[in-house]
């Protein structure tokens, strides 16, 4: 006799590799570190309506925005398209991989924005305590050596998880 042996339609450990679950049809939530660095002769109302527009990006994807945190105008560490300093602003965020693909689509082609860095933030202690750093960087608008000596201290905290 033949056996009737069919493969399960889905399997427990698929879930999580494509960032979905088929079974309930929910992307996977992670959470993400959005640095934005825009052109410092960028117009006040037009900074404004590139970070409204980033973070509605953001949440039109089914993503929430955890902290939006304004850095403001700072020296860079080097030149970029011959310019030394930058509109800095910071987004963590909880979202669908496919809604950082879509962020990072428009902001690539956004003329005012010089640079930007996605990260996937999977540390637990580490992030509290990095979240705190750019709250107090951010409150305090500290001095170069500051900021230097707070990401020493988020990275130390990293490490030593």
């Amino acid at each position: 006799t033949r056996s009737s042996l069919s493969a399960p339609a889905h399997h427990a450990s698929c879930v999580g590799r494509t960032g979905a679950n088929p079974e309930e049809g929910v992307a996977l939530m992670r959470r993400y570190e959005l640095m934005l660095i825009l052109r410092p002769d960028v117009a006040d109302d037009r900074t404004k309506a590139i970070f409204e527009r980033t973070a509605r990006s953001i949440t039109e994807q089914g993503g929430t925005i955890m902290k939006d945190v304004a850095w403001g105008r700072r020296r860079m560490a080097y030149e970029i398209d011959g310019v030394r300093d930058g509109i800095y602003q910071i987004i963590v965020f909880e979202a669908p991989a496919s809604a950082v693909a879509e962020v990072e689509r428009v902001l690539l082609i956004t003329e005012e924005v010089l640079r930007h860095l996605v990260i996937r933030d999977e540390r637990k202690g580490a992030a509290a305590l990095r979240d705190d750093v750019i709250e107090g960087i951010a409150a305090a608008s500290p001095d170069e050596d500051e900021i230097q000596a707070a990401a020493a201290a988020s990275e130390f905290a990293a490490n030593a998880e």
